[in-house]
């Protein structure tokens, strides 16, 4: 049952990463009027990063594919873009 429940909540991580998704391309017109585009495309490299962090969650869930990389690696380098995209935004005002 629990199993069931978990398949059932990373399916709506799965649709809360494509409107992470759909946030990311709409960002690539905003880039485009700043003038430092460079955190704009570190924020889409992440929202790209988190979808494929909540299908990958997904696809473990339903033990379809698995990877040690999943809860150490990816959310690692998602925070570290994360952290150094508030930097530049901070920095550059």
């Amino acid at each position: 049952m629990i199993g069931y429940l978990e398949g059932i909540l990373k399916i709506a991580n799965i649709f809360l990463s494509v409107v992470a998704g759909v946030i990311a391309v709409s960002l690539f017109q905003q880039f485009k009027k700043e003038k430092n585009p460079l955190a704009w495309r570190l924020l889409i490299v992440v929202l790209v990063l988190f979808a494929v962090q909540e299908i990958l969650g997904a696809l473990r869930a339903f033990e379809i594919f698995t990877t040690p990389h999943l809860t150490h690696i990816n959310p690692t380098i998602m925070l570290a873009l994360l952290i150094w995209t508030l930097i530049i935004m901070v920095t550059s005002k």
